[in-house]
């Protein structure tokens, strides 16, 4: 294929021409106009109430969260530590239900879970 005939091609399509999709549109209607703005002024009050929402009830809510665990976590420990002292140092065996812990199949990591962790949970490998 020679050059003039390629050039030609490419400038046919460099050719702007009329898009028939675009058109010039009045401007919108007051009414248009005024729905439009009682929607935003309405966004702007939902917006307002839910920030509201969230710094005064949720914030204050979770920070009640967090001191009711704390408290509760800080008695659990407590009962913990008395059970240990009357028990020599040692929390008190588990008793062993058959229900419990069945393993069908052996994890390819050992018997015991793997987020196992000796201060809490039982040792499977007994």
């Amino acid at each position: 294929m020679s050059l003039i005939p390629r050039s030609t091609r490419l400038a046919a399509r460099a050719i702007s021409k009329p898009r028939t999709y675009s058109i010039v549109v009045d401007a919108p209607s007051a009414e248009w106009v005024s729905k439009r703005e009682a929607i935003k002024h309405h966004a702007a009050g939902t917006t307002d109430l839910w920030r509201r929402i969230s710094f005064f009830v949720c914030i204050p809510g979770a920070f009640a969260v967090v001191a009711w665990v704390r408290n509760v976590e800080a008695e659990h420990a407590e009962h913990q530590e008395h059970l240990k002292k009357e028990n020599g140092g040692h929390l008190p065996e588990v008793p062993a239900y058959d229900y419990l812990n069945k393993r069908v199949k052996p994890f390819p990591w050992g018997p015991n879970s793997l987020f196992f962790n000796p201060h809490v949970n039982k040792d499977m490998s007994d």
